[in-house]
This record gives structure tokens, sequence and C-alpha cells, in this order.
């Protein structure tokens, strides 16, 4: 359960909002000698300015592959400008219209979370009714099991709601 909370603190922090950040695009599988790697481990990634981000490879032959990759992401919706050994992406503000899209794809994010913990919580269920079937534990076992195990999923749920809340606040501030 916490590695799904971490999962969706990782998605959230490729979220844009508003201001130019390295997560937007650090996570960006690009081509290099013949495998697929993050960006962020072919190249160096920083902020010059909260409007800008500035993308300098290592090695200049990979350039193309890193500017196709950043045109091809249709959910950055960022062009960008290469000068031959450096790439830079102005990030533009955010119009109504993209901010209530990037909420909407929150959302999304988000269920899939909770769809994460349904499915542990599922799994966890099943275990515990193996063992009852085993002769391993009671049904008063199976009961104290399945209610902790619930209390457990409802603690999560208010982490997950609140850090919700939280980015949609951010995303839809001016």
């Amino acid at each position: 359960m916490d590695k799904a909370l971490e999962h969706l603190g990782e998605e959230l922090k490729g979220l844009r909002t508003g201001r130019a950040s390295t997560a937007l695009v650090g996570g960006l599988m690009v081509e290099s000698y013949g495998q697929m790697l993050p960006l962020k481990q072919v190249a160096t990634i920083n902020t010059p300015d909260a409007r800008t981000i500035a993308i300098t490879p290592w090695d200049r032959s990979v350039l193309p592959a890193v500017e196709k990759v950043i045109r091809e992401t249709q959910s950055l919706g960022l062009n960008p400008n290469n000068d031959g050994s450096t790439i830079r992406l102005n990030v533009p503000p955010l119009t109504e219209e993209r901010r209530r899209d990037l909420v909407k794809n929150l959302g999304e994010k988000v269920e899939a979370c909770h769809i994460t913990l349904r499915n542990i919580r599922h799994d966890i269920l099943n275990d515990v009714k193996r063992l009852e079937k085993d002769k391993q534990a009671t049904q008063d076992d199976v009961k104290f099991a399945e209610t902790e195990l619930n209390k457990k999923i409802d603690q999560y749920r208010v982490k997950i709601d609140a850090i919700e809340k939280a980015k949609a606040a951010e995303i839809m501030q001016v």
C-alpha cells in the first residue's frame, strides 16, 4: 500500500502545474545506443528559470531522439527549441481548459491508485480465506483480518484523497 502511494506521488510529479519542473520530462523514455533509457540517464535536465527547462544530452547524437520524444508526448504539449547542444522547453502558462484537463488526468491517476488498493485488499482476503480453508485460521480470525484490513485501506484512501485535493488546488491556482 505504501508503494501504491509512492507510485502515485511519482506519477503526480509529472503533471504540469504551470511552472517548469525537471519531473515533467525526466521519465520520458529515449532511445540511446539501441536501448530505451529514461531521459534523466542520458542528459542533464535543469530549470534556469520558472518557465524554462533546459536539456543537455551528454552525447549530441541523442539530441534528435530527445527532441522527437518530447514532440510526440501529447500530455506535455511542449515544443522543443534545439540550438545544437541544448534543447530548451518554454513552459507556457496554463489555460483554464488545460487546467481542467490536468485535473481530469489527476482523477484518472488517483482512481488507478484506488484500484491498486482494491486489488491488494482482494489478494490479502483470498490468502486469509485460503488459510481458513486449510484449517490454519478460524472464522473469527478471518473476520478480524477483514475488519483490520478495511480500517487500513480506509486510512490509505484518506491519504490519497488528501494528496488529490492538494494537487488539484495546485493545478487550478493561477
